[in-house]
């Protein structure tokens, strides 16, 4: 009895020592040699519209913008709900107005720039109505533009000022842009901007609605200015030339 104990341990011992021995193996496995870096993709999407060629020359290239521009403006339509967080319908004349004042707005800041030479405004016939980056470039080109701006703007009013019965109002609005290289179908500046706005009803105001209106105004002005600075700064120091186009993308508020 005493003998099969002591072979039994044996065993034990033996089988703790080869399965130690095995563990310590594994973290010291020999890869096999040659450059395993992977430089591209190895998922087949048929969905791509790019290929893994194209993809590494965008990365690895470089290119400019021209020295003097051609600007073509495209404004996306902001929906049904936008038009109804500002309580227009879509034949209301301050709304048409506001939009308009808004575009004006943004050709102004480019035009500010000596190297804008034209700024003109893509016509909705020659936009579809779900454009994609295809379709606005495609239009920019019968319009001789160097440059695509495409921007949207969305406003409210925040969750516990939507009460009626308050008098104080504070409302926030979000501008998105970007700016499309028309020749290389590349985007070397974007950005997103998000300000509020605080303020009462004025006794001039008929109702809540308009004083609202208003406040979600000037938050899309704070949005539109802020914008224009980053634009101004960036032609300026896009006159040479760009390596590796870079995105910028930036969400600030005024802190009210």
């Amino acid at each position: 009895m005493k003998a099969s104990a002591t072979f039994l341990l044996a065993v034990i011992l033996f089988s703790s020592c080869q399965t130690t021995k095995r563990g310590s193996g594994l973290g010291e496995l020999n890869f096999p040699a040659g450059d395993t870096l992977i430089t591209q993709s190895l998922f087949n999407d048929k969905s791509s519209t790019v290929s893994e060629e194209n993809i590494q020359k965008i990365l690895d290239g470089t290119y400019a913008l021209p020295q003097q521009l051609r600007v073509a403006v495209v404004r996306l339509d902001p929906g049904i709900q936008q038009r109804r967080n500002y309580g227009y319908f879509f034949d209301d004349e301050q709304y048409l107005k506001t939009q308009q004042s808004y575009l004006d707005l943004f050709i102004e800041k480019f035009k500010q720039s000596p190297r804008v030479n034209k700024v003109t405004l893509i016509p909705d016939l020659l936009v579809s109505k779900s454009p994609n980056f295809t379709n606005i470039r495609e239009a920019a080109v019968r319009m001789q533009a160097d440059i695509v701006v495409i921007y949207a703007i969305t406003s409210d009013l925040y969750s516990k000022y939507k009460v009626f019965s308050k008098t104080d109002i504070k409302a926030f609005a979000t501008t998105q842009l970007i700016v499309l290289d028309v020749r290389t179908g590349l985007v070397p500046f974007s950005t997103i901007v998000t300000k509020d706005a605080f303020s009462q009803r004025k006794k001039e105001e008929l109702d809540i609605t308009e004083a609202a209106g208003r406040v979600q105004h000037e938050a899309v002005l704070l949005t539109i200015n802020d914008i224009g600075s980053k634009i101004t700064s960036f032609l300026g120091q896009s006159s040479v030339a760009l390596s590796k186009p870079t995105e910028t993308a930036t969400l600030q508020t005024n802190g009210k």
